[in-house]
């Protein structure tokens, strides 16, 4: 399922360069791919679409298909004709459509920055909208209500998916794992030599953590931030150190971390019960896998009776 969204998306992209734009508000432009029966988006409704964002160039901004969920919103009043908001209150649950939005009037009035290497007039936007929950006159509790039943039902699907995208993600890349009691995957590319790590050691490395779709959300090292579009010149790019077996990270890459020595090159495979669970983050979703490729480059021996020191922020590079 999760790869034939991705298609889906790319396929809307793909007819924005061979069918005509219509005249919408203001300075925008619009292209219907789908168009259902229903009410069209309401000020104060909550809406779960999916969204790419590109440049006139062709070059990708945002794609919120490689998080294998769609992105969560409440319609606002409309800051100017054709901007974002008066797009959406084009459309209705089902609908899909691409909207061309003047990147000057999104940067002015929106503080939307305008990307680097492009010539283009125009920001394209391509949404989809899964799901409308309408405001109308609901209370808050009721229309709250309405919000937190969605969720749990996406929740829901979101468990009963995890085992087969794991399955499906191995076969596909043709890994073999082994897998500890704890349910932890792993896949050892390069052998170290020496000791293994123990708790209260520090572990330096390089890692890259990625989700299913592939979509790198963060590393350590620039040239795969740079590859992977997600390079951001305010954090530093250098290996980070990891104290150890003292929970100090999610419970897969603290018990990763403790299998192997200075040296080691590995993929760590962890489920959600080992990561960030049902509950998921701003960024991972419900019952999301992830994957690490993880470069032990040293272990720093804790001394007798020394607190390690706290594990460093990450850094999400895409938001």
């Amino acid at each position: 399922m999760m790869k034939r969204n991705v298609i889906l998306g790319l396929a809307a992209l793909a007819l924005v360069s061979c069918k005509q734009f219509k005249k919408g508000e203001g300075d925008s432009e619009y292209l219907l791919h789908k168009d259902k029966e229903g009410p069209t988006i309401q000020e104060g409704d909550f809406v779960a679409l999916h969204t790419i964002q590109k440049t006139e160039e062709d070059s990708v901004l945002t794609n919120s298909y490689d998080f294998d969920r769609p992105i969560f919103v409440t319609q606002q009043k409309s800051v100017f004709k054709g901007d974002i908001y008066q797009s959406l209150g084009m459309l209705s649950e089902g609908d899909s459509a691409t909207f061309k939005i003047n990147m000057d009037s999104l940067s002015q009035k929106m503080n939307m920055p305008k990307p680097e290497n492009t010539k283009g007039k125009y920001m394209l936007f391509t949404f989809k909208v899964d799901k409308v929950i309408p405001k109308g006159k609901l209370s808050d509790s009721v229309f709250n209500q309405n919000i937190e039943s969605y969720f749990k039902a996406e929740v829901e699907a979101a468990k009963g998916k995890e085992e087969g995208k794991m399955k499906k993600y191995l076969s596909s890349n043709n890994l073999k794992p082994t897998v500890s009691p704890s349910g932890l995957n792993y896949v050892v590319t390069k052998q170290g030599n020496g000791a293994k790590p123990a708790a209260g050691d520090t572990v330096q490395l390089n890692y890259t953590l990625k989700l299913l779709s592939g979509k790198v959300v963060e590393s350590t090292k620039p040239d795969v931030a740079k590859k992977a579009g997600t390079f951001n010149a305010m954090r530093p790019y250098e290996p980070m150190k990891m104290p150890v077996g003292v929970n100090a990270a999610i419970p897969g890459f603290d018990e990763g971390l403790l299998m192997f020595p200075k040296g080691t090159s590995a993929t760590l495979i962890i489920p959600s019960k080992l990561a960030y669970g049902e509950q998921g983050n701003q960024i991972i979703g419900p019952y999301t896998p992830l994957i690490f490729d993880i470069e032990v480059l040293d272990i720093i021996k804790g001394k007798p009776g020394s607190t390690p020191a706290p594990m460093p922020p990450m850094h999400p590079e895409h938001h």
